[in-house]
Parts: C-alpha cells; sequence; structure tokens
C-alpha cells in the first residue's frame, strides 16, 4: 500500500495528488509534526491529538484529559513518545501540553493568564530549547521561551519586542507563523491591517527586530500565514486573505539574506496559502491552502498547481510528507519521488 501512494503521489507533476490516509476523525486538523517516515503526530479541534507509527497506515487517537474542548492548532513531537501541544483561544484557552509516554499521560506545562493573550504557535530550536508566540499583549507581540524542555516558560522582556503596530496580529492557522533556525534563529510573522511584517531573533528569541515585506495585509484577514527557512539565509513567507481564498494577490516574498529584507515573488501560488515548507535538503518548496498545493522547484521563483485538495498544515521528514486539513482530512506525499522529477 505505501509503495501505491508513492508512486501516486509523483507519477506526473502536473497531477500530483496527496493520498488520502484515515485519521478516523472529523475534526479541523492544523497541527502536523513529522519526525520519520514512519512516526507523525497531528491535531486539532474539539481536543483532537493523533499519531502513527506506520507511516499513516493507521492514526491512534490520543486523548488529553480535561481538554476536550480545546482547539489544538499546533503540536511538535521529538519522537513516537515526547510531544509538545498547544491550544489556541482566548485567556487561559491558551494552553501547552507535554506527554512523554506517547500521549498516555499529559502534563499541563504553560497555561496563558492573560485575558487578552492567544497562543499562536510554538517551536523547538532543540528538546530544551522551544519558544512559544502569541497574539500582542499591552502593545508587544508575547513571546515565551523554555530550556529546560518544555516544564517551565519564561516571558520574553517587552523592551526586546518592537511594538506592535494597530490591528497588527498572528495567525494561528497552520501552526507556522513561527520558525527556527540553528544558533538561536528565530522568526515571527504577522498580518492583520498593521502586519505584513517579520519579526526576526538571533538571540534564543530575547531581541527582535521588525522588517516590511510585500505580503498584502490590507484587511483582519489578510497577511502572512506561514514562513519558513531552508537555512539562515533563504527563505519564504505565504499568505494571502482567507476571507478571499481564490485570490493570489502579493501572497509570497523570498528572502535571501536571512530575513533582513524580502522581496516580491515573480509567480505566486494560486490561491491563499496557511503553510509552507522547504522538502528537506532541497530548493524545493510546497505551499498549501484550502484551495489547493503549489510546488516550487526553483526557491519559489516559479509555481506549479499540484493538487486542488484542501489543507491548513503540513509537515515534511527527509522522505516523506503530511498535510491535514478540514473534516480530519490527512494526505501524504513523496518529495523523494517529486525531486526525481525535473
Amino acid at each position: 500500500m505505501r509503495t501505491i501512494w508513492l508512486l501516486l503521489a509523483g507519477a506526473v507533476l502536473a497531477n500530483a495528488q496527496w493520498v488520502k490516509q484515515e485519521s478516523g476523525t472529523t475534526a479541523s486538523l492544523r497541527g502536523i509534526s513529522a519526525v520519520s517516515d514512519t512516526v507523525v503526530w497531528a491535531s486539532g479541534s474539539n481536543g483532537t491529538a493523533l499519531r502513527t507509527t506506520d507511516g499513516g497506515k493507521i492514526w491512534q487517537a490520543i486523548k488529553v484529559p480535561g481538554a476536550e474542548a480545546l482547539d489544538f492548532r499546533a503540536i511538535r513531537a521529538f519522537d513516537g513518545q515526547a510531544a509538545f501541544v498547544m491550544s489556541v483561544g482566548s485567556g487561559d484557552s491558551s494552553r501547552i501540553y507535554k506527554t512523554s509516554d506517547g500521549g498516555g499521560h499529559w502534563e499541563l506545562v504553560l497555561q496563558n493568564k492573560d485575558p487578552k493573550g492567544f497562543f499562536d504557535a510554538i517551536a523547538f530550536w532543540d528538546r530544551p530549547r522551544g519558544i512559544v508566540m502569541g497574539d500582542p499583549v499591552d502593545g508587544h507581540i508575547f513571546v515565551a521561551t523554555t530550556a529546560d524542555g518544555g516544564m517551565t516558560w519564561l516571558p520574553v522582556d517587552a523592551a526586546g519586542i518592537p511594538a506592535a503596530r494597530a490591528g497588527e496580529g498572528a495567525f494561528a492557522a497552520s501552526g507556522t507563523c513561527l520558525a527556527v533556525g540553528a544558533g538561536g534563529l528565530a522568526w515571527i510573522a504577522t498580518g492583520g491591517t498593521g502586519g505584513g511584517r517579520v519579526y526576526k531573533s538571533s538571540d534564543w528569541g530575547l531581541n527582535w527586530k521588525a522588517v516590511e515585506t510585500p505580503i498584502r495585509h490590507d484587511g483582519d484577514a489578510s497577511g502572512i500565514f506561514s514562513i519558513a527557512f531552508r537555512d539562515a539565509k533563504h527563505g519564504v513567507a505565504v499568505g494571502g486573505n482567507y476571507s478571499k481564498p481564490a485570490e493570489d494577490t502579493d501572497n509570497s516574498a523570498l528572502t535571501d539574506d536571512g530575513g533582513v529584507t524580502w522581496r516580491k515573488a515573480p509567480s505566486t501560488p494560486k490561491g491563499y496559502r496557511s503553510a509552507v515548507a522547504y522538502i528537506p535538503r532541497t530548493d524545493d518548496i510546497i505551499a498549501t491552502g484550502t484551495t489547493g498545493t503549489d510546488l516550487s522547484k526553483d526557491g519559489g521563483t516559479s509555481w506549479v498547481h499540484v493538487s486542488g485538495e484542501a489543507f491548513n498544515a503540513m509537515s515534511f521528514t527527509g522522505k516523506t510528507g503530511w498535510a491535514v486539513g478540514p473534516k480530519g482530512s490527512i494526505g501524504g506525499y513523496s518529495p523523494t519521488i517529486l525531486s526525481m522529477i525535473r
């Protein structure tokens, strides 16, 4: 069965498809974390957490006690046993839970106490060091970091974070408005009428600088939704307007100086895109959203529309990838096969 979907995904570039996997849920899935070509974790609405250890043949539902009403927009895993899941929502609905035994037990390690707070994304540089960010509170984007494997989280001093503009926030559409890189690099992407900016930190999230991008931010539903970096220099940001998903105006931008400056891409993905990722160890980029998936094989200069299926988020390992979306949808993809098609 695995061989069949790999071949289907890579048979012809123009017809490449995410190949459906049975999730066993109808929840809206927005969190995905691929650890290897067999171990993957996913998350979504109604306290949904899922795990597979066989590449998606069987997805196991995992219960997080007391979280049945939460919306898990992001999940980050290290292996088949250790994972963090992050929920969104105003006030104490924004939380982070940790498991070390494959989801058998969960510990609440961070709960937002500010009624104005709202978590958007979580990421880890390595097992000890991680970062979570949220919408502005008292004029600054919220950032907290951990250095002990997620057991304690310390808020970053707002003095090191540029003031947020009116109407600026972040989108928790896929858990990927935050990205991290080697040596303490981190990037946050914003949206809304005051957004369309990228914040960069070079010191493990303690101090930040914000720069403009050419991505549209002409409404509350528009801006950057996802950001990814191939290395310390080369990055891509995608977004658009989720209330007008078919529009592809100014929905992507590229950088080759680590996010200091951003330029408009010569061509764009075909619509609003909520998630973007580099295929590991290549210059290939995949962007996905509710109107489909696009592939770039030249670092984001040009794009080919490869699927019309609706997804919210995705995650890649060195061999394979997964996307998750509405009504429990999960799809598998093969960059290994696609890299052979030029």
